[in-house]
């Protein structure tokens, strides 16, 4: 069965591949023609809706991507260049598919209970302003896997937060990082429970729910410091997918992968390497030996055997930030 991969540009709205990376279609029905997709999710009960997070606001499509809807969110006029604000990042709780989380540029969380119909600004305590980049981002957050109430947000660069009440209420954590500047959030279940924050100059590594982290010293394993996004294997949590490279956007990037929750790490051989940071990864549960994964100026690499080995598709675009899978 063919896979239907899901590419967001930035300027170029989101792109659809119903044959995993053979052929692309732009759909952006109902949607700005040129809007930045910074995050896509998919519902894990139904592959066909999906939630997009842009520079315009949230839409969100019942039919695989063929037309998209604005909704009526409170964060965005849905029109670029106005007050909107941008959507970074989108989780879908596990436990509960109608609960769903918004982080947001300038940084701000946005919290629905009926999947998606209406929206509640939550009050995390997010700094609003930041010397190096002026306005700090939500890049990421992360319904816990084993505590059904707990949520991480990663902000870039304001640290992380955690929340073990679904949002009503957070506490800013965090002693230890290497750095504020967090890009990704991982959170593998065992014991005990572990927690990965990738930032812009190590990976970081929490055992006891986030209140203290070790850095890794990836500078040792790695070409280069600076880690991005984060993904586990769908039926294989210990298994691990790290974007890495030499900045952003940088001009080189690897894929660094874990068979063992982070213990240790290999590079996989690329076809050909890449152009920039590798930034982003996709994984689905119906076929969880296929990864996607992208760097962050439009190179697409697929694995359909777990990471052993890897191709790059043909199809390159301008810059990616998102991708998804069904």
């Amino acid at each position: 069965m063919s896979r239907t991969l899901y590419v967001g540009t930035v300027g170029e709205g989101l792109w659809v591949s119903p044959d995993c990376g053979e052929s692309f279609n732009r759909k952006i029905n109902g949607m700005f023609i040129e809007a930045d997709v910074r995050a896509l999710a998919v519902h894990p009960g139904d592959p066909r809706t999906l939630f997009a997070g842009t520079n315009c606001g949230m839409y969100r499509t019942s039919d695989g991507g063929e037309s998209w809807d604005l909704l009526d969110t409170g964060f965005g006029t849905g029109w670029p260049g106005s007050t909107a604000e941008t959507v970074w990042s989108i989780a879908i709780s596990p436990h509960n598919p109608d609960l769903i989380f918004a982080g947001l540029c300038p940084s701000a969380a946005y919290r629905s209970k009926d999947g998606g119909s209406s929206w509640q600004l939550l009050n995390p305590g997010f700094a609003t302003e930041c010397g190096a980049i002026v306005y700090p981002r939500v890049t990421c957050i992360v319904p816990d896997p084993v505590e059904s109430g707990t949520i991480w947000a990663g902000v870039e660069i304001d640290g992380i937060y955690r929340s073990m009440d679904s949002g009503d209420s957070w506490e800013h954590v965090g002693e230890g990082l290497s750095s504020q500047d967090i890009h990704s959030l991982a959170v593998i279940p065992g014991s005990p429970k572990k927690v990965i924050a990738a930032t812009n100059n190590d990976l970081n590594v929490s055992i006891d729910d986030g209140q203290t982290w070790k850095p890794c010293g990836v500078k040792a394993l790695f070409d280069w410091g600076y880690c991005r996004g984060i993904a586990a294997k769908a039926n294989d949590p210990q298994t691990l997918f790290q974007g890495n490279g030499n900045g952003p956007p940088g001009s080189a990037g690897a894929i660094q992968i874990s068979r063992d929750a982070g213990r240790s790490w290999s590079k996989a051989a690329l076809p050909f390497p890449s152009n920039s940071t590798i930034w982003t990864f996709a994984i689905t549960a119906g076929d969880p030996d296929l990864i996607a994964a992208a760097s962050v100026s439009g190179y697409i690499y697929l694995s359909s055997d777990g990471g052993a080995t890897w191709r790059k598709l043909a199809r390159e675009f301008g810059e990616i930030r998102s991708l998804a899978l069904t």
